[in-house]
């Protein structure tokens, strides 16, 4: 199939994009597509407008290709300016014609006349063969931290699978939060606009902060598998094992999961507190696609800085 039209997304295209995804991806009460969570993502984000391309034939859209704007701070200074793939979808009356392809390397194509460096993301096991035919490279698996609270692990709650339990915490406040501290490898600048957007303005998470001695853990209430969870997403200031095991201590959760990469100071307070890593359980598979030289090597997770906050984009 070659007829199709290759475009850029209008915002009164959000709708039929909306139901595109949902009939190509699916949705669940946890994962609901909402046009608040469309535009957050990709109208609102301080980093910049993504870049969104459609393919549309037969007066309908076929295909949907969106490249997330993004920041990483370099361990020595200075900034790379990336971009994100998200938000995919194929209709399944058109799929197995290229338009994945298609849209993938127009978006590339944009990216780098835009200035991108770095292009970097977690796709499913389906796509990431896809990804390493169009250049990408597989830097590696991302694991689990995590502490069960022993009695809570077996109970179920088979009324609602999306009930989150309460969680006596106050919102994120940017204006509250203690010192982030320097990149040890790629990172995501934890700027105020960054912070505000990505905690306060979340139209489907709710975030919380829990205070310390001194450090600060952000978390979010979850349910997985019928069992609510506790995600330790960040942390700052005073790093150490007591902010940690202030997140253990809340009531009313079957466990708590987090991420950090290996050598920071996060995870070692995790570990401290009980919040260890599970063998063999690999939750995503970063891969990555440099568009211009390096001063690091992106294709080792060694270079990489990353918490939860950094990978999850609900």
């Amino acid at each position: 199939m070659d007829d199709f039209e290759v475009r850029h997304l209008k915002e009164s295209d959000i709708p039929d994009a909306l139901e595109l995804m949902r009939e190509s991806l699916g949705e669940t009460e946890l994962l609901r597509r909402t046009p608040a969570l469309f535009r957050w993502k990709h109208l609102q984000n301080p980093a910049g407008r993504s870049i969104m391309l459609v393919a549309e034939a037969d007066d309908r859209l076929i295909g949907l290709r969106t490249f997330m704007r993004w920041r990483l701070e370099l361990p020595g200074g200075g900034e790379l300016q990336c971009v994100r793939p998200v938000d995919t979808a194929t209709h399944p009356d058109y799929r197995r014609l290229g338009i994945f392809k298609t849209l993938t390397e127009a978006a590339v194509t944009e990216a780098r006349a835009d200035g991108v460096h770095l292009i970097f993301n977690t796709p499913n096991p389906q796509s990431g063969a896809g990804y390493l035919k169009m250049g990408w490279t597989q830097v590696g698996p991302i694991g689990v931290l995590a502490r069960p609270k022993l009695g809570l692990v077996k109970r179920r709650d088979t009324l609602n699978p999306s009930r989150t339990v309460d969680i006596d915490a106050e919102p994120v406040r940017p204006d509250r939060l203690p010192a982030w501290r320097s990149p040890l490898g790629l990172r995501t600048p934890r700027t105020t606009a960054y912070l505000t957007w990505r905690f306060n303005q979340h139209p489907t998470a709710d975030y919380r902060m829990i205070m310390e001695a001194g450090g600060l853990a952000i978390v979010r209430p979850n349910s997985r598998h019928h069992r609510s969870e506790l995600l330790l997403c960040d942390m700052a200031g005073d790093i150490g094992p007591r902010v940690a095991r202030a997140v253990v201590r809340r009531p009313g959760f079957a466990y708590v999961a987090a991420w950090f990469s290996r050598g920071t100071p996060e995870r070692a307070a995790s570990i401290k507190a009980g919040i260890i890593p599970l063998p063999r359980v690999v939750a995503l598979t970063l891969f990555a696609r440099a568009l211009s030289p390096m001063e690091v090597n992106v294709a080792s997770l060694s270079s990489w800085d990353l918490a939860l906050s950094d990978l999850e984009m609900l």
